[in-house]
């Protein structure tokens, strides 16, 4: 189920890249995407804050920029180059939520789809 969750964002995100292209700053790659999933019939929530726990005690939140269908956790980049950091971040958001898919769309690619890197726990 959530192989069919990731596809659709990912075919929502290229909808998004082709009509908005390369440059523009993360936040409206965000909107955009929730609009483009909204308008799918696709679930979603939007910077969902999460705990992380630490030995049986709560250290803190992270936000997630974006949680699908409860299933898919999604960050979304818009850099030229993707930092390192940011596949450690998805990986720890997917242990914190304890969900087991994420995606990575780096919308700051000239082709989306060499921006996309998927996570499976």
């Amino acid at each position: 189920m959530a192989d069919e969750v990731t596809e659709r964002i990912i075919g929502a995100a290229i909808e998004v890249h082709r009509v908005l292209g390369c440059g523009l700053l993360e936040s409206v790659y965000e909107g955009a995407l929730c609009h483009e999933l909204f308008l799918r019939g696709v679930d979603f929530k939007r910077q969902v804050d999460v705990t992380v726990i630490y030995k049986d005690a709560n250290v803190g939140n992270q936000r997630i920029d974006m949680l699908v269908a409860d299933r898919v956790v999604v960050e979304l980049k818009s850099q030229r180059a993707m930092p390192e950091a940011a596949a450690a971040q998805v990986l720890s958001y997917l242990k914190a939520t304890g969900l087991k898919r994420g995606l990575l769309l780096n919308f700051g690619e000239v082709r989306l789809i060499d921006g996309i890197k998927r996570f499976s726990l």
